[in-house]
């Protein structure tokens, strides 16, 4: 185990796992490309595989593209750090667009600021691989709610 924010942090999730999560009962993840690269006690990456079903006029990945990813990346994120509890679900999530992404794959980095015992509150910085310079396409926060443990 590592130390993040104060406080042990065991992932009780795998990447594998998620992908068979994913693989079963979110079927958009596969229509949409997304793909888990990672899960570290620091956060995760996901990539949404480029495709051109992707781009809305103007030649730019589209903004629901770059929300579902977001979403799907803190749900794994979530999940990393209380199990595979399926009906975690979003509350809110807020996106800035902060500049147009280029054709190309989207690249998802979460990161969890806060988790409770109800409530779950992260972040997400999305990026253009192969765009110019570090700079994030799009911000996102993120809050899920987290199902109470049955006795």
């Amino acid at each position: 185990m590592l130390t993040v924010m104060s406080e042990p942090i065991e992932l009780k999730l795998s990447v594998a796992k998620f992908n068979q999560i994913a693989e079963e009962r979110m079927p958009f993840a596969q229509q949409m490309g997304l793909q888990l690269e990672s899960i570290a006690t620091s956060g995760v990456f996901m990539r949404a595989v480029y495709n051109e079903d992707f781009l809305r006029p103007g030649g730019t990945v589209s903004g629901p593209v770059m929300m579902a990813l977001a979403d799907a990346a803190m749900y794994a994120l979530v999940l990393s750090r209380i199990g595979p509890v399926e009906l975690a679900v979003t509350t809110n999530l807020s996106i800035n667009f902060l500049s147009r992404p280029l054709p190309g794959d989207i690249v998802a980095q979460a990161r969890l600021l806060k988790l409770g015992k109800r409530l779950a509150v992260g972040e997400v910085s999305l990026y253009s691989d192969g765009g110019s310079g570090d700079a994030p396409v799009a911000h996102v926060t993120a809050t899920y709610s987290i199902p109470p443990r049955s006795a």
